[in-house]
């Protein structure tokens, strides 16, 4: 308990928070030296100790958090999002486990949860996921029906494109992120069906500026309610200390009346 009280200061210290992004954010730069070959040969030992010397580190303050919340760690997901992504960098990458090297990357994800900014992004993004679902289904239809119509008038004279189901389907994604719609795939259809353009035009307009601008504004609007919510619980806090001062002043002018009585 006496080690609790001592640990949690410091783990709560904005120093503390920088001094871990910046461990962070040095960590990503090994990682990334660490794809140089020529960089590992002319500092790869040091590059290597340095990147178990930041590994450690994270252990610590992992360790440090345990000791000084006990099991409330395990409340926060930003807690267990850290515990697993270090958890994952001790696993040992030999044999069959050496893809994880690979995966030692994603300490780079570590500075979301210690960056406030960063952490309202992604719980905006959560938050939207259930409304965000909806769109996707809607999508999924909307592609399904385009994949069909689009393979029963093109498949013929368009194998390659508008083949079967499947390649309909992924053409039709290339034509809905604009990558070489028009040039690559709508006009040559145009020479064969010059009335194409009814079909594809509708689609882009459907798809792309409809359906992709309500998933930004499912997300932008989700982000906008996760910072409405933190200003609540700031709100809710600080009205909290004012009370309890306010109750404290009230309590030693009642006991300096008393004794003025």
């Amino acid at each position: 308990m006496v080690i609790a009280q001592r640990l949690l200061p410091i783990i709560e210290a904005p120093v503390f928070g920088r001094f871990i992004t910046g461990v962070i954010l040095f960590n990503a730069v090994l990682l990334g030296m660490e794809t140089s070959p020529t960089l590992m040969e002319a500092a790869g030992p040091l590059i290597v100790t340095l990147d178990k010397l930041c590994l450690t580190i994270f252990v610590i303050e992992i360790v440090m958090k345990l000791m000084a919340t006990g099991r409330r760690f395990f409340t926060s997901g930003w807690n267990i999002f850290d515990f697993v992504i270090v958890g994952v960098a001790l696993v040992p990458s030999a044999g069959a486990l050496s893809v994880l090297r690979a995966l030692r990357i994603l300490r780079v994800l570590r500075v979301i949860s210690v960056a406030p900014r960063l952490r309202r992004v992604v719980e905006g993004f959560i938050s939207a996921l259930p409304g965000m679902a909806s769109v996707f289904l809607l999508m999924a239809i909307l592609f399904y029906i385009g994949a069909v119509i689009s393979t029963k008038l093109f498949s013929y004279s368009f194998p390659d494109w508008f083949g079967d189901l499947g390649m309909s389907a992924y053409t039709l994604f290339q034509i809905m992120t604009l990558e070489s719609w028009s040039m690559g795939i709508v006009r040559p259809v145009m020479e064969v069906y010059p009335y194409a353009w009814l079909f594809f035009v509708p689609f882009i307009m459907v798809t792309t500026f409809a359906v992709v601008n309500l998933l930004v504004g499912l997300i932008v609007n989700s982000m906008q309610d996760a910072h409405h919510a933190e200003d609540e619980v700031k709100t809710d806090a600080y009205r909290d200390e004012v009370l309890e001062r306010l109750e404290s002043i009230e309590r030693r002018l009642m006991e300096q009346s008393h004794i003025k009585k």
